[in-house]
């Protein structure tokens, strides 16, 4: 098993995941504002036959939490099991049925092994927000390439790879295939509905998410219980109501909420106090001072004791602000 904050590689632990409450136990012991990567024990036999290998993802569209990127493998000689524990797209199930379906994929650990990432609402934002260009769909394919190469690396005799495509599957297939030359490789629109390993993967992540949601714990000291956001969708009226409610007019909102989504962008219109920014001009080098000059501000210097740094507070850092003061 493993986790990582999303940046960095994955770095294994001894805590496993074998039921609900050590799912939400997992998730609610993490940092919101961080991506949270979990890989559960790979059985002997996914490394001594050939296994099958697939990919969805949960929460690709709400305004309200993480987006969950699942995998779910096992030997092909074994796939008939994932009929027996009813995997089926997570869509088209309830979260009971989906909550059971879980649990018996992880009584049958012996056989199916699954693993997921948890991508922060922060994460998201800040990635598609970036002055460099990085859509939501390279944060989706980038986490199902995480996920495919920590199968691998975990030892797991991966042979047919199955993913549910973002963006035309012709495309992201090939994509796939240049990064992955050795492996076959499948990519469709609403695999999760044709290929059972996809719907297992499906359900890892949804079961994921909703349960994520359900031990949310507000870095801005909100008391909101997951009832009160609703689903996440926009054309929830529970969640349309938390946007207004929660937003401050000053702060906008809990991370929570997608900020660069339309919805809150909307709703911060409707809600927050209006800001401009001025556009700072660039200072062209020849107008620049030597960079062997002297700053006027050495002369002022107090005392010789070494100044003590002042750290900024959390809300600047988390959205990665910086005060800038112009004479």
């Amino acid at each position: 098993m493993a986790e990582t904050n999303g940046k960095s590689s994955p770095t294994y632990k001894t805590n496993i995941i074998e039921s609900l409450d050590t799912l939400k136990s997992f998730i609610s012991e993490r940092d919101n504002s961080e991506n949270v990567f979990y890989l559960s024990p790979v059985p002997e036999v996914c490394k001594e036959y050939p296994c099958i290998l697939g990919i969805d993802e949960a929460g690709r569209g709400p305004v309200l939490g993480p987006m969950v990127y699942g995998t779910a493998f096992c030997p092909i000689n074994e796939q008939m099991i994932l009929q027996k524990l009813e995997c089926a797209d997570s869509k088209q199930l309830n979260e009971e049925k989906r909550d059971v379906i879980f649990k018996n994929i992880l009584e049958n650990s012996d056989k199916v092994a699954w693993a997921i990432e948890v991508i922060s609402p922060n994460s998201i934002c800040n990635s598609m927000l970036s002055r460099s260009k990085y859509s939501l769909n390279q944060v989706s394919m980038d986490a199902a390439i995480k996920l495919i190469k920590a199968a691998i690396d975990s030892g797991a005799n991966i042979q047919h790879i199955f993913v549910d495509t973002v963006g035309k599957p012709e495309k992201y297939q090939a994509y796939l295939k240049s990064i992955f030359p050795k492996y076959e490789i499948t990519v469709a629109k609403k695999a999760d509905s044709t290929y059972p390993i996809v719907s297992a993967a499906s359900i890892c992540a949804k079961v994921s998410r909703d349960h994520a949601l359900d031990v949310w714990e507000f870095a801005e000291d909100l008391d909101i219980q997951s009832e009160k956001f609703g689903s996440g969708y926009p054309n929830d009226p529970v969640t349309k109501k938390f946007l207004v409610d929660t937003c401050d007019p000053v702060f906008g909102y809990p991370q929570l909420v997608r900020f660069s989504w339309s919805t809150a962008e909307n709703a911060l219109k409707e809600t927050a106090y209006h800001v401009e920014f001025e556009e700072v001009e660039k200072q062209d080098k020849k107008d620049a001072p030597p960079t062997n000059n002297t700053s006027i501000t050495s002369f002022f210097k107090m005392s010789s004791k070494p100044s003590i740094e002042k750290k900024e507070h959390v809300f600047f850092t988390q959205r990665y602000l910086t005060r800038k003061v112009e004479f």
